[in-house]
C-alpha cells in the first residue's frame, strides 16, 4: 500500500512540475514564432520539423537540426537518463533514439501543442505512445519538452515526462 501511494505522489509531483512550468512560461508564450533564423525558419518551425522528421523515422533530417554540441537531457528517472547529460548528435542517438528503436515496437508522439517564449525557447507538450518489445505493454504518457535553439540549431533540450508509466511498462 506504501509503494503504490509513493507511486501515485510521484505521479502527482510529476504532474504538477509540468503545470508550475507551463503557467511560469505562459505570460510570455505564444503559439506563432517571432523569432527568425539564418535560414529562414522559425525557431518554432525547426522544432516542428524535428517532430515531422522523427515521426517518419528520418533520423537524419532530426540530428540535422542539432548543435555540434548539443546538451540533451532525459527526465530524471526515465529509463535512459542514464547518460545525462548526452553531448552531441552522435550521444543522442545512440543513448536514446537507438534505445527507442530497438526496445521498442513503437514510439510515437502525439498530441503536440507548441509554444514559442519571447526569448525564443520552444515548449512542447504532447504524450508518448509506445508499446514494449519484451513485456508488449502500451503507455500513454504525458511529456513536455523545452528546446533552445541558437543560430537555427537546437542546443539544449530537456524532457520531462510519466517516468513511472514508462518503467512500468519495461518491467
Amino acid at each position: 500500500m506504501l509503494n503504490l501511494i509513493n507511486k501515485s505522489l510521484h505521479i502527482c509531483v510529476l504532474i504538477f512540475t509540468i503545470a508550475l512550468i507551463q503557467l511560469s512560461l505562459a505570460q510570455g508564450l505564444q503559439t506563432s514564432s517571432l523569432t527568425e533564423t539564418k535560414n529562414n525558419r522559425s525557431n518554432l518551425q525547426i522544432v516542428k520539423d524535428m517532430y515531422g522528421s522523427f515521426a517518419i523515422g528520418d533520423v537524419p533530417a532530426v540530428v540535422a537540426d542539432m548543435d555540434p554540441k548539443i546538451e540533451w537531457n532525459e527526465s530524471e528517472n526515465f529509463p535512459y537518463a542514464d547518460g545525462n547529460p548526452y553531448i552531441g548528435p552522435d550521444a543522442v542517438v545512440k543513448g536514446v533514439f537507438s534505445r527507442l528503436g530497438s526496445e521498442w515496437d513503437y514510439w510515437k508522439l502525439t498530441d503536440q501543442v507548441y509554444y514559442e517564449s519571447q526569448n525564443g525557447e520552444i515548449l512542447v507538450t504532447g504524450r508518448y505512445s509506445a508499446k514494449h518489445k519484451i513485456t508488449g505493454k502500451e503507455i500513454n504518457a504525458q511529456f513536455v519538452h523545452i528546446f533552445w535553439i541558437e543560430n537555427g540549431k537546437v542546443i539544449k533540450f530537456q524532457q520531462y515526462a510519466d517516468t513511472y508509466q514508462v518503467n512500468a511498462a519495461m518491467q
